[in-house]
Order: structure tokens, then C-alpha cells, then sequence
């Protein structure tokens, strides 16, 4: 069985292992721990946990339980006191609490939700995003950089701190693995900060496996606006220190003209310009259908206008996984 490794942040990892977890292979999942907005925040500062929410979505993802129990991790309190919480979350950091180990709570919600593969945070050690512009502003945290309008106009550094620790199992399971993903995600807050930790980017330079990289459907509109398919890999490349990739992986439909108008405030699409790249696999990767999105969860219904469709996805991956 091929070992599949994904790396990145919780919603692009989501789609990554929903479309191969009922393939036979052996995956797994290293998740940034950059987190800090929203209901992760909150709990991040009030209790001291390490960000649960991106792990959680991976756990969501993996999960083989029912899918009463995966709506469950998912639900998102409306009213009162945790309102805006996510019960998935307030359980990830009572596990961590309770177990006096971030990793045990992962390893034994694993269990509880019946996951196929591992889910592995890319350190365990408190950290904080930080970005400084080209005109010196300092953006703090996950949550400042997500929603800055100002990053396409250049910035000088965007690092962790503390400088983390890695996590020595994210680097085995790089190190072991036939097959690693990149991507998708957001550049400087889903990919980028697991390149930040030490030994990630060198891991990927010097394993053996075959590296893919999945760019992402949309740019972000003050952020990654006007970057295209090579724009996107130039600025990982930068944090590497090399350009690894043995395949990349880029949609080549248009969604719905009603969602590109929805989306039209947040960016547009990221243009293919890497066609002569002979590492190129070009596919439809859009999910055109009709989205259920839960009531209680806005913010994910906002983010997913336009988003891969899992099994198309997993068309692409899989061929490229018996290929390798």
C-alpha cells in the first residue's frame, strides 16, 4: 500500500483526504498549527491549548464513524456562551486537557472517530504567524494575515514565534513516504507556515517520494491578487529553497457564472501559465454541485463558493499515485 502524506492547513487538507480516504492507501496528514482565528483563537488565549480547528477538520475528514458524528465534530453553537465555537473544538482541547498532551487528544479522538490514516501537527509547540510589510506594518497572527488587504503590495518577512520545534513525525512520515501533497490552501496561512518550522522544507528536498503540488482555483484579493499558476509556485519555491515538485496539479474549467460573481469581492481565478511545464496535469476539478452547508456555519459556507470537488480530485491523485 502506497504511503500518501498531505500537507497544509485544514480546509485545503479536508478536500485532499476526503477524496483519497476510500482509496487503498496509507495516508497521512501534517497540519499547521499557525491557527489562531475565530473559535480556535478564543480557546487558543482563554485555555492554552494548541489550535484544535485545522485538526479537527483532517480528523472530520478521516473519519469512518457515522456521519451523525462527523456533523457533530462540525457542529457550531449559535447562541449564549459558546457561540461561535465549534463542538469539535471545545472537544480536541478538552481531550488535550484531560490527557495533558495535544497529541495524545489527537491520537484518541482518532480513535473515538474510527479515522483511516494519522493526523500529525507539524509542531507541538505554542507559536504565533507573523508578517511584516513592505511599508513596516507588523500583521499578528493567522487571523491579521487572513484577512489583510495589504500583503500584494510586498512585505519583508513572514516567520513563527517562538521559532518552533518539529515535530520528529511529520519529518518521518516525509522522509518514508511514495507520495507527498502540497496544497491546496492559502499561501501564507496554510502552506507557507508548516514550510516555516524547521526541517520541513529540507525533508521535502531530500525525501524520496514523489512531491505534488496542488495549486490552488482562487487568488485571495489583497493577498495573492494577480498570481498565477507560476506566481504560486515561485513563492514556495522561495521557502523551500528548491522547486521539488514532480507533478502539479491545475484545474482547467470555469465554476458557475453565478459563484464567480459571488466570489468576485474575494479574487478571482488563478490563470494556468505553466502549460509548456511537462509536470502539468491539467483536469476539470471544480465541484459544480449544489453545496449543503450547515446553518450554524457561515464562515465555511463563505469559503467554499469555489472549491475542488473531491472525487475528481481523487481521479487525478490516484493516477498519479500508481504512476509513482
Amino acid at each position: 500500500m502506497k504511503k500518501v502524506v498531505v500537507i497544509g492547513g485544514g480546509t485545503g487538507n479536508f478536500v485532499v483526504l476526503s477524496a483519497l480516504k476510500n482509496y487503498p492507501v496509507d495516508l497521512s496528514a501534517i497540519v499547521s498549527m499557525a491557527d489562531d482565528g475565530g473559535s480556535t483563537g478564543i480557546l487558543r488565549d482563554e485555555l492554552g491549548v494548541l489550535p484544535p480547528g485545522d485538526v479537527r477538520q483532517c480528523l472530520v475528514a478521516l473519519s469512518d464513524s457515522s456521519r451523525l458524528m462527523r456533523s457533530l465534530m462540525n457542529y457550531r453553537f449559535e447562541n449564549g456562551g459558546l457561540s461561535g465555537h465549534s463542538f469539535g473544538n471545545l472537544f480536541l482541547s478538552a481531550l488535550e486537557k484531560v490527557t495533558g498532551s495535544f497529541e495524545k487528544a489527537v491520537e484518541e479522538a482518532g480513535k473515538i472517530l474510527s479515522i483511516k490514516g494519522k493526523v500529525i501537527p507539524v509542531t507541538t509547540h505554542e507559536v504565533r504567524l507573523k508578517m511584516i510589510l513592505a511599508n513596516g506594518k507588523l500583521l499578528e497572527g493567522e487571523g491579521q494575515i487572513y484577512t489583510s488587504k495589504e500583503i500584494d503590495q510586498g512585505y519583508r518577512n513572514i516567520y513563527l514565534e517562538p521559532f518552533p520545534e518539529v515535530n520528529k513525525r511529520a519529518l518521518d512520515e516525509i522522509m518514508n513516504a511514495d507520495l507527498v501533497i502540497l496544497g491546496p490552501g492559502g499561501l501564507y496561512t496554510a502552506l507557507i507556515p508548516n514550510l516555516l518550522v524547521e526541517g520541513i522544507a529540507k525533508a521535502l528536498q531530500d525525501t524520496k517520494a514523489k512531491k505534488v503540488f496542488i495549486i490552488n482555483l482562487m487568488n485571495r484579493r489583497g493577498q495573492t491578487s494577480g498570481f498565477t499558476a507560476k506566481k504560486s509556485l515561485q513563492e514556495i519555491h522561495r521557502f523551500i529553497g528548491t522547486d521539488p515538485f514532480d507533478y502539479l496539479v491545475i484545474n482547467n474549467s470555469l465554476p458557475a457564472k453565478e459563484l464567480l460573481m459571488m466570489y468576485a469581492e474575494e479574487g478571482e481565478m488563478i490563470k494556468n501559465d505553466l502549460a509548456n511545464d511537462p509536470r502539468v496535469m491539467v483536469a476539470d476539478l471544480i465541484d459544480d454541485k449544489k453545496a449543503e452547508y450547515s446553518k450554524t456555519d457561515a464562515l465555511a459556507a463563505h469559503r467554499a463558493f469555489i472549491r475542488h470537488d473531491p472525487q475528481k480530485l481523487a481521479r487525478v491523485l490516484m493516477g498519479i499515485i500508481n504512476e509513482a
